[in-house]
């Protein structure tokens, strides 16, 4: 209804946009309807149209230790928007504002109660002597409520709407009215009036272009429209929350505990699945963090509840059921989606056992320390290391008399995040780098002609140093270069950029990079290798061949590669991520165990087979719908416009890709498979190479092999047998060697036997050993305890002026009170070092020999106080 109410009134309805925001550092994920809008009302980009609206998915985790503990909070919301870019202004927001809840939705106007910012008049007649809401039912509210700024930028006044859904959601006070903290007064829509600028120090100016920006959330707006009480009782989330109710074999609003979990599992199971839809996976920083909290939170949640074995799954394909019409990449996804729940709240199952036995110690320690309270160090040990939630720490502990140091805790906390605001980059108010690029033009674009010439005619239109916009390169000067036409490809899609030329009679700039700026336009990143070029002048964009041949083997072959692992491996292969370029492939794909050697051979052949096969390499244009029908597969993250390009290799691969590519699949000529590895939750990676790079590989290994054979004095073909043979002989000379060692420690001991003591009844050998290491002592230790039969013996080596010290004791010796490792302890500072070890057996190093002797001597009295 929302969206076809605007249309009507000339706005263009967009899609939603991914949760993960584009070009934009200052957010993890896409909070807000404007938030994906941002370059449109900066002037950063040129808006499709100049009236926009949509219905955008949300994330908002800031107050998440809220979520479930009330009824109004959730993480995961629709926000319906309504925008002008420099169009309409505040009449026309205000009065469609009015149309749509009073005419198109329904509602009450007397029910219905604007608020304006306290020095806004103009909103304020428009409400009272347009619309003709009574003077005293329009409230005027300050800057914290009503004035809508985010650090420096575009700001501005805001006027909401809040409905009276009646006494019963009241609480009763005489003056509740709009503004009260209960549930009565409820705000459905805010019209945002963007009409300053404010400098980060306070001063605003009036902007030129001024803007709108309207939100509605849409499950606020079905709480007023269906009468219920909270968002988790609007009829979709009431159908998934129900399903947990199942699940957990209890009713809700029949305990209030239960009803927290209830709550919670409902709101974060919804936002697991739309994060996953859009790419996002689960990891230690970052967006995949917020995701694994919210996963894990619901795991454990789950658990309080009393369901068992895995459910996550289960409730995702719900909300995929109930969501799938407004957000079709739900079903898309959906193999993968069940597979990283399935897979992470296994992982969290193995976490939390870990976790109990980790905290265990930790309350043993407490215990024979006396204490009750556990260090904030350690709650925040298990929370970050071992990802144990603190309210798990927490509740365990409370069951036992014992609690945590929340303000240690959080003391580690800030520690942490002052660390990770430390490593942040730069940003301005767009949240993306800082870089001489956002100086250039928004009007500007590229149009990229590469697909069908690699030599290419065009203007400079502008030309930039490494830190601003300049008239005019030079020789040695480094830069980027940006022309009406380019024939160059820009890094995008894991491919990486062209490299090449840009000459004119005048001079010659080596192209190092090409990379993608806002807007649609392609910066020529490199040098002036000679003369001079000015904006303006036509120049000739020469794309090297060479190299962009190499990459276009490279890409296509990824093309095969992804199809092939989704016949090997399964459906659940999604692409996570590629590197290509002229020398090699890298391919991240979704799949959670390692390949068996069977696997990397068989998806190496299917390739190969493939590529022996001939195929003809086809691209066509066309509209996204009918690309999905011809079952191309499209990548995550990606923003597609009302047209894509479809990359065919026969009937065997379909992809959209906006990429270079062979025209027949034979010119790749080979494909290999270096490596394949894991390099995130869930997500593998498969290094790879083709035609020329392969050739180099075999050559560089055929050269190895050359050289070693040349180093064993033999050929390649003889060279196993050769190798075989070395190390057969190694063996037997290392056996000599260890009997030769053995007799010289031997002999230099000499027949020490007369040096035996008897201490307290318990016969002790102390004696020094020249030129023997740790290994020999060890063996000497054994054959003397032979003759010993029964007592301790330390012996004592110099060998290139370290000390090597062994001590070993016989049963009968340690039944009377010897102890090898506290003699070693002992005896060891006299030689200027340390060591220790078991009652039986023990060694140390030292740096001092001329300690030795007292060391023996000191070692006589040890023993008679251990044994006495």
């Amino acid at each position: 209804m929302f969206l076809e109410f605007f249309e009507s009134k000339g706005h263009l309805a967009l899609p939603s946009f991914s949760l993960v925001p584009h070009n934009d550092n200052s957010l993890l994920l896409i909070n807000s309807g404007m938030a994906p809008l941002k370059p449109y009302f900066t002037g950063q980009e040129i808006p499709p149209r100049r009236r926009v609206t949509t219905c955008q998915k949300c994330i908002r985790t800031g107050d998440i230790e809220n979520i479930g503990k009330t009824a109004r909070h959730g993480t995961f919301f629709e926000m319906l928007g309504n925008f002008s870019f420099g169009d309409y202004f505040k009449t026309e927001a205000i009065h469609w504002s009015w149309e749509f809840l009073t005419q198109v939705v329904g509602l009450d106007p007397e029910r219905l109660y604007p608020s304006v910012y306290l020095d806004d008049d103009q909103a304020f007649e428009i409400w009272n002597k347009e619309i003709g809401v009574p003077a005293e039912k329009i409230f005027r509210f300050g800057k914290e409520d009503n004035f809508w700024e985010h650090g420096a930028g575009p700001c501005g006044p805001c006027s909401e709407i809040y409905y009276d859904r009646g006494e019963k959601y009241g609480c009763g006070k005489p003056d509740c009215t709009v503004g009260c903290e209960c549930d009565r007064f409820i705000e459905v829509w805010n019209n945002v009036f963007t009409q300053f600028n404010n400098d980060g120090k306070g001063n605003y100016t009036e902007l030129e272009q001024k803007n709108i920006d309207t939100g509605m959330g849409l499950e606020r707006l079905a709480v007023v429209v269906q009468d219920v009480d909270s968002l988790f009782t609007v009829d979709t989330n009431k159908a998934l929350l129900d399903a947990v109710c199942h699940l957990a074999d209890t009713k809700y609003q029949a305990d209030d505990k239960k009803d927290i979990s209830l709550r919670i599992v409902t709101d974060h199971i919804k936002s697991c699945t739309f994060m996953i839809s859009d790419g996002i996976m689960p990891s230690n920083e970052g967006r995949g963090y917020v995701l694994r909290r919210l996963l894990r939170r619901a795991a454990r949640h789950g658990r309080i509840l009393g369901i068992k074995g895995l459910f996550l799954a289960d409730l995702s394909k719900i909300v995929i059921n109930l969501s799938k019409d407004g957000y079709p990449e739900l079903e898309e996804k959906q193999a993968m989606i069940l597979k990283v729940l399935t897979e992470e709240e296994e992982k969290f199952n193995r976490t939390i056992d870990q976790g109990l036995a980790i905290l265990a110690e930790m309350e043993e320690d407490m215990r024979s320390k006396n204490e009750t309270v556990l260090s904030g160090e350690n709650t925040f040990k298990l929370y970050d290391t071992y990802g144990f939630p603190v309210d798990l720490t927490k509740e365990i502990l409370e069951e036992k008399s014992f609690s945590i140091d929340e303000e240690g805790f959080k003391e580690c906390m800030n520690q942490q995040k002052q660390k990770a605001r430390a490593a942040r980059k730069t940003t301005n108010y767009m949240g993306a780098d800082v870089t001489v690029y956002q100086s250039i033009d928004p009007e500007l674009t590229t149009e990229f002609v590469g697909y069908d010439h690699l030599i290419h005619d065009s203007k400079i239109t502008v030309l930039t140093t490494e830190t601003e916009i300049t008239e005019a390169l030079t020789d040695g000067q480094a830069g980027t270069i940006l022309v009406e036409e380019t024939p160059f490809y820009a890094t995008m899609g894991g491919q990486q950029g062209d490299k090449g030329l840009i000459v004119s009679a005048n001079g010659q700039f080596q192209v190092e990079d090409t990379i993608k700026l806002q807007g649609g336009k392609v910066g020529h990143v490199g040098k002036m290798v000679k003369g001079m070029l000015q904006t303006g002048e036509t120049v000739t964009l020469k794309v090297c061949q060479t190299n962009r041949q190499a990459t276009g083997k490279n890409h296509s072959a990824t093309h095969l590669l992804q199809k092939a692992l989704r016949i090997v491996l399964g459906e659940h292969v999604e692409q996570a991520g590629s590197y290509v370029d002229a020398d090699r492939l890298r391919f991240d794909f979704t799949h959670f165990s390692a390949m068996t050697p069977e696997e990397i051979s068989q998806v190496e052949h299917i390739v190969n087979e493939e590529i022996r096969a001939s195929l003809p390499v086809e691209t066509q244009i066309m509209t996204l719908d009918e690309a999905k029908k011809t079952g191309a597969m499209a990548l995550f993250g990606e923003k597609y416009g009302d047209t894509v390009r479809v990359v065919k290799m026969g009937d065997f691969s379909v992809e959209l890709c906006g990429g270079t590519h062979v025209s027949n699949t034979s010119t790749i000529s080979a494909f290999k498979i270096l490596s394949e590895s894991g390099i995130a939750a869930g997500v593998r990676r498969i290094e790879a190479l083709t035609a020329d790079g392969l050739m180099k590989h075999y050559q560089e290994a055929e050269k190895e092999l050359h050289q070693a054979a040349a180093a064993a004095k033999t050929t390649p073909a003889e060279l196993k047998k050769k190798v075989e043979a070395m190390l057969e002989e190694i063996k037997a000379l290392q056996s000599e060697n260890e009997k030769l060692k053995s007799k010289m420690a031997k002999d230099s001991l000499g027949d020490v036997m007369n040096q035996v003591q008897e201490v307290n009844g318990v016969k002790v050998l102390a004696a020094k050993v020249d030129g023997v290491d740790m290994n020999g002592l060890r063996n000497l230790g054994d054959q003397l305890k032979d003759k010993l039969e029964e007592g301790v013996i330390l012996l004592a080596s110099v060998q290139d002026g370290k000390v090597s010290l062994m001590a070993t004791a016989t049963d009968g010796a340690q039944k009377q009170g010897a102890h090898a490792g506290n003699l070693i302890k002992a005896v060891a500072g006299l030689v200027g070092g340390g060591g220790g070890g078991r009652p039986n057996m023990a060694q140390a190093g030292g740096k001092n020999p001329a300690g030795v002797e007292e060391a023996l001597k000191k070692a006589v009295q040890v023993i008679s106080e251990q044994v006495k």
